[in-house]
């Protein structure tokens, strides 16, 4: 079971004692493979060089029986066959030979009592060696046997048995203390490669006990640290997009911070001027004017603080990737009419002039109502900054298969330095000619957050004390001909 709280890990196995165990248990298999490899190799070995003995031994006899012409010769075979075979120091070689009849020709002594004449196989032919011996067990131990036909004398007219018998009691005494050694070896070869492979476990997974130590020291005071990147290659990529994440949360952090204290001065002001208006109204007796004239001032700042809060409201909404807007085919040049209809008089007042220029029969797919409100906080945002005489450009057109909106002015222009920050909530390139109007530094913010519900993208060329133009891409624009989607 795994613990789903993320209090207290889960009592499933850890990565060490897991790549322990697949080491420990592949090492093993390996040793026992190689070490029942060599003891079955050593066997058959064992036993080829016991049949070659056995085979050497047959051809011995067989040359004394063919050079046996008297009673001397006859003697050599006898003694050939009744003496322990001197090479072989632990292990004792057996010999009788038949005559043409069954008769005992030379036999060792105690043959009869171990291996009777019928316990042999059949013999092969005198110009034929056996192919390998055959094991037989009596009361006396267990021995391994052949027997073969030899010509006597030069001219081969009669043929006599050779029965050889070689006692393994001894091999097999060698091959078990060989067998207890090899026990041996697997019972320490088992407890080393434990030993090993915990070592080795430990060892390879130490940067991730340093990686898991960096993450358990980062907290909301401290989220500079970062892993430290000098890891292995296997893990480096990990290690880089962490900290790639630790950027990017730092960055929404030290974002939010901002913006929660830019929400709360932008929100202490009207309610402290709410406050300080109404304290001053209870101070003593007032007339029904001055009355009016307070509730009036704090309906606007109520006004004020309606309006930042459904600004907010909307950027909050705009951000949630399951927020779906109403799309829908707009006649561009009429809903930029409209833009210029809404804003004419307070272009007027102000002295600027403004002017739209779009082809006839441009369309798009967009949102009327945040369409409207984009282009228009983009009008209003120029008219704020564009001095009396001063001019704004409203136009649009496709490009590049896209609908493009360019808000142009011959106001002041925007310092370098406030560009990047432009589109971030409740910032103001100049708080003192800002505030006047009852600007908060959203209105940008909620164009961008509009644009990008619409897969679009927004930016800005300005110029101090020249001008400045606004750009707004969206995909979909349609042919001015046709009318049709270019999607």
């Amino acid at each position: 079971m795994t613990a789903h709280d993320g209090s207290k890990p889960g009592t499933t196995w850890s990565l060490a004692f897991r790549l322990t165990a697949w080491y420990v248990g592949s090492s093993f298999v390996i040793l026992v493979a190689a070490t029942v490899f060599l003891y079955v190799t050593l066997e058959v070995n064992l036993r080829h060089a016991q049949d070659q003995f056995l085979i050497e031994k047959i051809g011995v006899l067989r040359r004394l029986l063919q050079e046996r012409m008297d009673e001397k010769d006859e003697w050599k075979i006898r003694e050939e066959v009744e003496e322990t075979w001197a090479p072989r120091q632990y292990e004792r070689v057996y010999a009788r030979v038949l005559g043409p009849t069954g008769e005992v020709m030379a036999k060792s002594p105690q043959m009869d009592s171990l291996l009777l004449p019928e316990a042999f196989p059949r013999p092969v032919g005198p110009s034929q060696e056996p192919a390998q011996g055959v094991v037989r067990v009596s009361p006396a131990g267990t021995f391994r046997v052949m027997s073969a036909r030899g010509e006597i004398g030069p001219e081969g007219n009669e043929l006599a048995t050779i029965q050889v018998a070689l006692d393994t009691q001894p091999a097999k005494q060698w091959l078990a203390d060989y067998r207890r050694t090899l026990l041996l070896v697997l019972v320490l070869g088992l407890g080393g490669c434990a030993v090993t492979g915990y070592w080795l476990a430990r060892t390879g997974l130490r940067p991730l006990r340093q990686i898991a130590a960096t993450v358990q020291r980062i907290r909301s005071s401290n989220l500079t640290e970062r892993i430290d990147m000098r890891l292995p290659s296997e893990l480096a990529t990990l290690a880089l997009n962490f900290n790639s994440m630790l950027e990017r949360l730092q960055d929404s952090f030290d974002r939010l911070q901002k913006f929660s204290a830019d929400i709360a001065h932008e929100l202490r002001t009207p309610v402290n001027n709410m406050r300080i208006e109404a304290e001053v109204a209870l101070g003593k007796a007032r007339s029904l004017a001055e009355y009016q004239e307070t509730l009036g001032s704090c309906l606007e700042e109520c006004g004020r603080l309606s309006r930042i809060i459904d600004s907010m409201l909307f950027i909050a909404r705009s951000e949630d990737p399951r927020t779906h807007i109403m799309k829908e085919r707009v006649d561009v040049a009429a809903e930029l009419d409209r833009v210029r209809d809404f804003y004419e008089a307070p272009a007027g007042e102000a002295g600027v002039e403004l002017n739209v220029s779009c082809p006839p029969g441009t369309r798009a797919t967009v949102d009327r109502t945040l369409f409207q409100r984009a282009v228009g906080n983009l009008v209003s945002n120029a008219l704020r900054y564009t001095p009396p005489g001063g001019r704004v450009e409203l136009q649009a057109r496709r490009d590049n298969g896209e609908l493009r909106v360019d808000v142009t002015d011959t106001g002041s222009g925007i310092d370098p330095h406030d560009l990047p920050k432009i589109f971030d909530r409740f910032y103001r390139a100049d708080r003192a000619r800002s505030n006047a109007g009852g600007n908060v530094g959203l209105g940008l913010a909620i164009v961008k957050s509009i644009v990008t519900l619409h897969g679009g993208t927004i930016s800005v060329d300005s110029t101090p004390n020249k001008g400045t133009r606004m750009s707004i891409r969206i995909p979909g624009g349609a042919d001015e001909r046709t009318g049709e989607s270019q999607n």
